[in-house]
């Protein structure tokens, strides 16, 4: 799911109040849970003036009325605006490490079941999708990967699993070479996952404040990370107890750094570095 970032002040010439960016940050909260600060203001400009111009209109006002009039055509464009991709492979490396460990101590023969909430353009679920070869030594590994996020165009970047070649940098030469194709010709500078990776992820939109997220299946590990920080308190509580009973016993949470749910100890507790388990399971 989408992080989002300040600055981009491309747009220009569009009318925009502080009554449009209320209603625009109450229209984006009720529809995604992004909870938007008053520092926003300027990207929210920049990100909406795009859609103006692409739907040939004259003010902010205009475009949030064609958003609640007609949400079957524009209300995703308008999630998607105020949504930016902030990812990389293998971010915060110590979550794939535990992972790795987890996935380890799953008897023999047992499927296994990873949900990456925000699967944003696809680095994360690749990088599970990585660590599941490497932990069980085989590139067919008994594990399913569901990679949902509510950015409708970041899934497709996620789904095509096609990066430029400096987005692998700082992997080692082994992993490029186990996990990834090199483009040549009209490629050169791509790369491309390789075809074994690709069985193990399923790409698939959800919008965590669904009332039902429609998962019959249960997760040995769920990563969530980077998501909650825009979510008030009250939204970050609902998700976890949507999520919690979707967990296996002994199955994970994998939050973001910088993300601390002590007001939600009835549904997850901590048991690791930014890892939690279901207070259910705990009992």
């Amino acid at each position: 799911m989408a992080e989002l970032t300040a600055g981009d002040r491309e747009g220009t010439g569009f009318d925009f109040n502080d009554r449009d960016f209320r209603r625009a940050c109450r229209m984006i909260y009720a529809r995604a849970g992004i909870h938007l600060a008053e520092h926003k203001r300027d990207m929210v400009y920049s990100r909406l003036s795009r859609r103006i111009r692409a739907r040939g209109l004259s003010s902010c006002a205009d475009y949030l009325d064609l958003v609640e009039a007609d949400p079957d055509s524009e209300e995703q464009a308008f999630i998607n605006a105020l949504t930016t991709n902030l990812t990389s492979f293998f971010r915060e490396a110590h979550h794939f490490d535990a992972l790795r460990d987890q996935l380890r101590a799953v008897p023999r023969g047992e499927p296994v079941d990873i949900w990456c909430c925000a699967a944003s353009t696809g680095e994360e679920p690749w990088s599970l999708a990585i660590t599941a070869c490497e932990a069980y030594g085989s590139d067919a590994p008994p594990v399913r990967i569901l990679a949902t996020d509510i950015d409708t165009n970041a899934l497709t970047a996620a789904a095509s699993g096609s990066y430029g070649v400096d987005r692998i940098a700082d992997l080692s030469a082994e992993r490029k070479r186990r996990f990834f194709l090199r483009g040549t010709g009209p490629n050169e500078g791509l790369v491309r996952v390789k075809p074994h990776l690709r069985q193990l992820v399923e790409f698939r939109q959800l919008n965590l404040l669904a009332p039902d997220y429609g998962l019959r299946q249960r997760f040995h590990a769920v990563f969530c990370r980077n998501v909650m920080i825009y979510f008030d308190k009250p939204t970050q509580y609902e998700v976890l107890r949507k999520i919690a009973p979707l967990l296996t016993p002994g199955g994970r949470f994998y939050a973001g750094h910088s993300e601390s749910f002590a007001h939600a100890q009835d549904v997850m507790l901590p048991c690791g570095r930014t890892i939690y388990r279901a207070a259910q399971d705990a009992r």
